[in-house]
């Protein structure tokens, strides 16, 4: 199974790998190519943890005081196993999810937890920004997809800036573990003040909002060094104080999209977890007014690419729906529950799984129910019937997502790709296979920590090559499952 990668050393990472809801700390092994050129990758989970927003000083936010004492826990146990191994961790990588922020101030603290985007403050903030950079001129620079939750709308809620720093979630861990203030390109592109076309910090935007030009500290790139480990915090952990972090697709989808185990054909993929990110990969934003009209983003990715995309509803509708259930005390299995959606029939009532409606916490399946009614349709309040409207709306939104890129960006997909936890629903990939019309591949599920980890392997030499080359160890050591088109709803793709 050559990969046609060099012969390279191996070697042993940390993957910090934390989402909206859970994280885990994990050890990725990257085995040396022999003389045929072969590598490898295994993860080991070592820490997991949950995570989440709490109401805390008048809103909701993250807990990130407890989130870093996980980190670090996760680090010691990280140490440990590797210790017991007989290996050395050569380097830290860290992903989260985008657009939130903590302040830190000049000696270093974090002035307040930060807010969560599941906060509604940034709502009143949208009209104002407006007026002064409306949206065209916005979307012209940034490409950035219209969400009221989008990091310069943030930033307008705050009443004072004055003698901090904002650091994105990934970048603030980074700050903690090292005391290096960088800011890695990839995240950087999710805040409405990064220039799509320049790579570059939009200074001008700053500007006209009276933000300070280094209100965010200097971009990074993925691959590149952040730092090394604050001795207090080495001995915490129990790793050397020469341990590197490094910087990797620090938005959490960058690094799954950069582990993709796409070949040579055009696709399609969507990153399936708590949202749904949904789009194609590639080598210049689209910066069209009927771009912006469609609300699709052009955020960076690993190596430059740019990852053309919409912002989706995802598996947040069904983790919520249980959480209410089992306050209810109904605690189905998962499994059960999405084998008896599958047996209904098609063309059940279906709500628009991207409504800023869903986004907050709150009763789920009323939400639904609601949302159904106000269609004119009717949904029982059962689970499963819940479970598989969710279902077909989520596989409807991608199709209809899908269509629209190939649109707009003028090129045709063969296939689809999902990543993530969501390539373990089988009905879901199922249904998006019938919906799109084309055949889905599912896997793996720990893109994001493969994506961090090679991405670190191969700064330090222990993989290489480009994208196309990481893709191939990861197809070559994933066992990926393929879904063809039962019942084809697909769109018709237009030049």
């Amino acid at each position: 199974m050559s990969t046609n990668v060099p012969d390279v050393d191996g070697g042993v990472f940390a993957a910090v790998d934390i989402g909206a809801s859970s994280g885990r700390v994990i050890l990725g092994r990257v085995t040396a190519g022999g003389n045929d050129g072969d590598n490898s990758v295994a993860l080991e989970v070592v820490h997991r943890f949950p995570n989440g927003v709490v109401e805390n000083d008048g809103g909701l936010r993250w807990d990130f005081d407890a989130l870093f004492a996980e980190v670090l826990e996760g680090l010691r146990a990280a140490a440990t196993v590797a210790s017991v191994q007989g290996e050395t961790i050569a380097g830290i990588g860290i992903d989260t999810w985008a657009v939130d922020y903590g302040l830190v101030d000049d000696s270093g603290t974090l002035v307040a937890q930060p807010y969560s985007y599941r906060d509604d403050r940034s709502l009143a903030a949208v009209e104002p920004v407006h007026r002064i950079l409306d949206p065209e001129r916005l979307y012209a620079t940034t490409g950035l997809q219209f969400l009221q939750f989008n990091t310069i709308y943030q930033l307008a809620t705050e009443r004072t800036l004055d003698g901090v720093q904002a650091l994105l979630i990934p970048d603030l861990i980074a700050f903690m573990l090292t005391g290096a203030r960088r800011t890695e390109a990839t995240n950087a592109s999710t805040t409405g003040l990064f220039d799509a076309v320049a790579g570059e910090w939009a200074t001008e935007f700053f500007a006209a909002l009276g933000l300070r030009k280094d209100l965010f500290p200097p971009l990074i790139q993925p691959g590149e060094t952040v730092g090394t480990l604050l001795p207090a915090i080495a001995g915490q952990v129990g790793l050397p104080q020469d341990t590197k972090v490094v910087a990797v697709g620090s938005h959490d989808t960058a690094s799954a999209v950069a582990a993709v185990p796409a070949g040579e054909e055009a696709f399609a993929y969507i990153s399936s977890g708590t949202w749904s990110l949904v789009g194609l990969e590639l080598k210049h934003p689209v910066l069209t007014e009927t771009s912006r009209e469609a609300n699709f983003t052009n955020e960076r990715g690993v190596d430059g690419t740019i990852r053309y995309l919409r912002n989706m509803g995802g598996l947040w509708l069904l983790s919520e729906c249980q959480r209410t259930w089992a306050g209810e005390g109904f605690e189905p299995d998962l499994a059960a529950l999405l084998a008896a959606a599958a047996a209904l029939p098609t063309g059940g009532p279906q709500v628009n799984a991207d409504d800023s409606y869903f986004i907050a916490p709150d009763n789920m399946p009323e939400r639904i129910r609601g949302a159904v009614r106000r269609t004119g349709d009717l949904l029982p309040d059962d689970p499963v019937a819940i479970t598989r409207c969710i279902m077909d709306s989520l596989a409807a939104g991608y199709a209809r997502t899908i269509t629209a890129a190939e649109r707009l960006a003028g090129r045709a997909v063969d296939a689809v790709h999902v990543v993530g936890g969501g390539s373990q629903n089988a009905l879901l990939c199922q249904l998006t296979a019938n919906a799109t019309g084309r055949p889905v591949v599912a896997g793996p599920v720990e893109a994001t920590a493969l994506g961090n980890v090679l991405v670190q392997a191969r700064a330090a030499g222990a993989a290489a090559g480009g994208l196309s080359e990481l893709r191939k160890i990861i197809a070559a050591g994933t066992s990926l499952r393929r879904y063809e088109p039962l019942i084809t709803v697909r769109q018709g793709y237009v030049q």
